[in-house]
């Protein structure tokens, strides 16, 4: 009878791994409709998003002014990737890259357009695959998007030279996409410096620890199931890649690392992380009172006179 017991149980709980498998998958992995209400609760609470859009708001009337570009490649595996390009006021030798994270677009990273396109730098906005208007079924969390990067700094080099110093600037999943990007070798023989705000250490962990903190439940054997399903439908599992693995293969490229205090969403300590596991130049901030991807809103000056103090050393 306690057999038959513990088969029923590992049955049901088996059925039920895989019910909430296929749920996590089909809320994560499909292209997204949007910014949903709760991924934007993960930034600030209402209060504060009204202060952030106050702040902004001169931000968003200066991208509305400017001449953007529509430019393309295509991925490896045959997709139509779409960035925006906003020229430098005048001609530079220097071209940042900037990534979004998940569910957002290339136009909502205005305010480091902005702070770029001051510093007098040529400036590319990404849509990420399955992202505005990139094509892309399903999202590629760093795992695939790190050869999209790929794509993007060959098509940098053929219109402006091999000469051009090249930054990659990433928040969230754009930050894991760009630290992930180290990996690849053809990527750091061509870039200068990598800035990563509030970059997850992998899509397993970071899934992982959502579900332990929203559902308050084990995420075995959920997240492996949905693994499994990434890798048949999707042609990827969460696991298969890491910022840490990337991390170590660099040995030449500067990071800035940038966090929120108040982080929850991806938790602080994985910037931390990050920031062990990389042995080159190296430079960490976090900014007190910040949530998931707001600390360029919470204090814009320390965010920004970070990084300019960060890249006018390496550009010395």
């Amino acid at each position: 009878m306690e057999k038959n017991t513990n088969f029923f149980s590992n049955l049901f709980g088996s059925l039920a791994g895989y019910v909430e498998a296929s749920i996590l998958f089909n809320k994560i992995i499909p292209r997204p409709k949007g910014t949903s209400e709760d991924i934007t609760a993960e930034f600030a609470d209402p209060e504060k998003m009204q202060e952030y859009a106050a702040k902004m708001a001169p931000v968003g009337e200066w991208m509305e002014k400017q001449k953007m570009e529509d430019i393309y490649v295509t991925s490896r595996d045959g997709l139509r990737l779409h960035a925006y390009y906003i020229p430098a006021a005048e001609k530079s030798d220097k071209l940042v890259l900037v990534h979004h994270g998940f569910t957002s677009e290339a136009k909502h990273n205005s305010v480091h357009a902005k702070f770029f396109h001051e510093m007098g730098y040529e400036v590319i906005l990404l849509d990420l695959r399955a992202h505005g208007e990139s094509e892309g079924q399903y999202v590629g969390f760093g795992i695939l998007d790190r050869f999209d990067t790929l794509k993007w700094i060959e098509y940098i080099n053929g219109r402006f030279g091999t000469e051009i110093s090249i930054v990659l600037h990433g928040t969230s999943m754009g930050a894991a996409t760009v630290l992930m990007a180290l990996g690849l070798p053809e990527v750091r023989d061509r870039v200068r410096a990598v800035i990563a705000d509030c970059a997850y250490t992998s899509p397993a962990e970071v899934f992982a620890h959502v579900m332990e903190r929203d559902y308050h439940i084990s995420p075995f054997p959920i997240v492996q199931a949905n693994e499994l399903m990434e890798k048949h439908n999707v042609g990827y599992r969460f696991d298969e890649y890491s910022t840490i693995d990337a991390l170590h293969d660099n040995k030449d490229i500067p990071v800035m690392f940038i966090h929120g205090a108040e982080d929850s969403f991806v938790p602080t300590s994985m910037s931390f992380e990050n920031y062990k596991a990389c042995e080159t130049k190296k430079k960490l901030l976090i900014v007190e009172h910040a949530g998931h991807a707001s600390s360029v809103f919470e204090n814009t000056e320390l965010y920004e006179s970070a990084e300019r103090e960060f890249l006018e050393e390496i550009f010395s």
